[in-house]
């Protein structure tokens, strides 16, 4: 296991920055997760760390020694990729055990290290079998296996989960949590996948335009992001944002004639008074369907629709559809009036983005 960090990272190809001046800390043994959008500099990230890709400028050190300078081979990490990549020839025990008799490892070690992967992985029914025979889900945990049973101090995983089908991703998610805190090994992990990222980080790394926008632990993620692209990217449906205009007796919502109240929606006598043009962010778990008057406001509610367990409805505030939780279990088209629960409102600074609240309004 090893403590990895990254000290002002840049790679860049030509004259395009894939990764622009990234810092972090990896922790021994912690799983990291490596979220965003295609083309935000995660993967290439991870490659760097794993020395497939150079550095441009920059450092990474595991335990404190700098392995710029290391080949992949030379830095005893382990990697698994979004498509596997099995000897279709080779029985599944033969593939597992490929990396150690190809290091010249001896018979016993052998043996005793497939050992202990096929109990860990729970693949003794399938040692025998080839690759095709297998579902995606169990040559995925092959795979893992395979990396793994080389001890390395790194394991760095590329959307491994992406090519499996939805039907085996859930149960494979639960497996590699499980996995990975059984096996203690430091884990970085790349997704563009925010459920994967939710249920599986002890931290989330969050990147966008090749920079990272915000690292924190999942819940703080969701309920605390530091700017616009952290609040709509991580939530599902997506954080509703809505242009703030002030007003005589308070916020005005932008496209609309509804007015937020100080006395109705607590709304924070820094955001009435603010300086700065203000967006609020309010996600659909904090916007409801409510028969009290006074409790909500009158705006045009064009559907009801549910997702799972989940019963929500859409609505309109100028051209603009948003989206809320309906409690009370409407019909489609009716009428009510929204509710915005005042203890899920976020303001963000409509020219930066970026998250404002008492101490930088002005």
């Amino acid at each position: 296991m090893a403590e990895i960090s990254l000290r002002n990272l840049t790679i860049e190809f030509g004259d395009f920055k894939a990764v622009d001046d990234v810092s972090l800390t990896v922790k021994n043994g912690e799983f990291v997760v490596y979220l965003g959008p295609s083309g935000c500099g995660k993967t290439t990230t991870l490659r760097c760390i794993a020395g497939l890709v150079g550095a441009t400028s920059g450092d990474v050190l595991f335990d404190g020694v700098r392995v710029n300078d290391l080949s992949a081979s030379e830095r005893n990490i382990a990697m698994v990729f979004q498509f596997v990549s099995l000897y279709p020839h080779l029985r599944i025990k033969e593939n597992i055990v490929f990396p150690l008799k190809a290091r010249g490892v001896a018979k016993a070690e052998i043996a005793r290290k497939l050992d202990w992967v096929t109990e860990v992985f729970k693949l003794g029914d399938d040692l025998g079998r080839y690759p095709a025979a297998l579902p995606p889900g169990a040559r995925q945990k092959v795979a893992l296996a395979r990396a793994v049973i080389r001890d390395p101090a790194v394991l760095l995983l590329d959307e491994p989960l992406s090519a499996i089908d939805e039907q085996f991703r859930e149960e494979m998610r639960w497996e590699l949590g499980h996995l990975q805190r059984q096996l203690g090994v430091t884990t970085i992990y790349v997704t563009h996948d925010q459920r994967e990222a939710m249920s599986l980080a002890d931290r989330i790394v969050l990147m966008n335009n090749s920079r990272i926008v915000q690292v924190s632990v999942p819940d703080r993620m969701f309920f605390d992001p530091v700017d616009i692209f952290a609040g709509q990217f991580i939530g599902s449906p997506s954080m509703n944002l809505i242009d703030l205009e002030p007003v005589s007796g308070g916020l005005k919502l932008g496209g609309s004639d509804v007015t937020l109240t100080p006395e109705r929606e607590r709304l924070p006598q820094w955001a009435l008074s603010s300086a700065r043009p203000l967006k609020l962010g309010v996600r659909p778990i904090n916007v409801h369907l409510v028969d009290d008057p006074q409790a909500g406001v009158a705006l045009p509610v064009d559907d009801v629709f549910s997702v799972g367990r989940e019963r929500f409805f859409s609505f309109r505030i100028g051209d603009t559809i948003h989206q809320g939780v309906d409690k009370r279990r409407s019909n489609s088209g009716s009428e009510g009036r929204v509710h915005f629960d005042p203890d899920g409102f976020l303001f963000f600074d409509a020219q930066t983005g970026r998250r404002v609240g008492a101490e930088d309004a002005a």
